[in-house]
């Protein structure tokens, strides 16, 4: 399976529905009235973690997301359907950043959390919603509210409790095939394990922890160089560290120091996470070769393993003492600063654009004014007369003074095309 742990998705919620003008025309009814129902509101789009996901490789083939619209309303005072809200799942521990303002708006760390990230328009209101004791019979309605569109970036930061780290070839995918019933690539040559492996550790209570088996670090993977430079975010949610070392290198030690370095470089968290040293590949060496090399290293830190992930020599002892350190330190508290997210539920689009594309005539081209014209009849005055009284407030025709229309020069809004009349607006 491939693994991918970033990408960018566009997703868009779904629009609401148009109000309606109606009439009740019944048999037996002396007076009738409006009966113009309300339009349905546009689905929701949420993003709902799912434990059963373990990468973002299903956004590769699929990066749109539209939820449905809701249902126009209809005549008598029917309303349109509500459309269903869309529910888009992503594995646990992605962080969500919103595209345009670079901002984090989610943390998704634990199964079925779910995220608002972009509320469906509400319907509009059908000519019945507006009768009064002044205007018993109104001739107009509203559009439904737009749909809400946005890019966000999805980034995974895998939810484990230990991460094995080490040099490239170091026995990191032996070690967690021989401890889990993960069961990665094993080769004999650098850079066998190209993507993160989990495995499930079972401790003799009867529940489990999580391992990470992160691809091997060189120097300079803080900046980019091999492979694992990518993968070190994995880490950064784990509660310590298995530092495995393959003691028939020629400098066991150097290269110990080296990945340490580049931790640091990274961050400062992840230098000062605990860890647990793992002498791997000691059925490879002699015995006062790894003596040797052990008294090296306890010089360095107290907690060193001799262990054998090909034999499975000490791998039980050293599983035992991992399992005891998971119940011993706590999960780090996140950095991660999740901030409100205004994105998800801003559905205005009153502005708009305003063009001479001849010697007399001029477009407006907006959201909300394409919306009102959709539910505008230019042959009835009162819908043209609100129409224009919503323009007015907007703004609009002290743009078009100000741009030097005169009197009857053509405007087109949306559908609609009108003469314009300073004492009229339209005519």
């Amino acid at each position: 399976m491939q693994f991918l742990d970033k990408t960018k998705i566009r997703i868009i919620s779904g629009r609401g529905g148009n109000g309606m003008v109606a009439w009740r025309r019944e048999k037996y009814v002396d007076k009738g009235g409006p009966a113009g129902g309300d339009g349905g509101k546009g689905g929701d789009v949420y993003l709902i973690a799912d434990e059963n996901m373990s990468t973002l490789m299903d956004f590769k083939y699929k990066s749109v997301f539209k939820a449905e619209s809701g249902e126009n309303g209809g005549i008598k005072n029917c309303h349109g359907h509500w459309a269903k809200d869309l529910y888009i799942k992503v594995p646990v521990g992605t962080v969500v950043k919103d595209l345009k303002t670079d901002k984090i708006i989610a943390d998704l760390t634990h199964h079925e959390q779910a995220v608002l990230v972009a509320k469906g328009g509400r319907g509009g209101r059908g000519n019945a919603r507006f009768a009064t004791a002044q205007n018993r019979a109104p001739q107009f309605c509203e559009p439904g509210e737009p749909p809400i569109e946005r890019e966000l970036i999805l980034e995974l930061k895998l939810i484990a409790d230990v991460g094995l780290l080490g040099m490239p070839n170091a026995g990191k995918s032996t070690f967690i095939s021989r401890i889990s019933s993960a069961k990665p690539k094993i080769a004999d040559y650098p850079f066998t394990t190209l993507v993160p492996n989990l495995g499930v550790v079972h401790k003799p209570s009867g529940d489990g922890f999580v391992v990470a088996d992160i691809p091997g670090l060189i120097e300079g993977a803080s900046e980019g160089v091999g492979l694992g430079h990518d993968f070190l975010r994995h880490v950064e949610r784990c509660r310590f560290l298995v530092h495995i070392v393959d003691i028939t290198e020629e400098d066991p030690l150097g290269n110990y120091k080296k990945i340490n370095i580049e931790l640091q470089k990274h961050s400062q968290k992840l230098a000062d996470l605990y860890q647990v040293v793992a002498l791997n590949k000691i059925d490879a060496v002699d015995e006062k070769t790894k003596n040797d090399i052990s008294e090296i290293f306890r010089k360095e830190t107290k907690d060193v393993f001799l262990i054998s992930a090909v034999t499975g020599q000490n791998v039980d002892d050293l599983k035992y003492f991992i399992a005891q350190k998971v119940d011993e330190i706590e999960k780090p508290v996140s950095e991660i600063v999740v901030e409100e997210d205004l994105g998800a539920t801003d559905n205005d689009d009153s502005a708009y654009e305003i063009s001479k594309v001849a010697k007399d005539t001029y477009i407006i081209v907006g959201g909300k004014v394409s919306r009102l014209t959709q539910v505008t009849d230019e042959r009835n005055p009162e819908q043209v007369i609100r129409l224009q009284n919503i323009l007015t407030g907007m703004g609009v025709f002290e743009k078009l003074k100000s741009m030097g229309i005169k009197d009857g020069d053509t405007v087109i809004a949306g559908k609609l095309e009108f003469a314009y009349y300073a004492d009229e607006f339209f005519g």
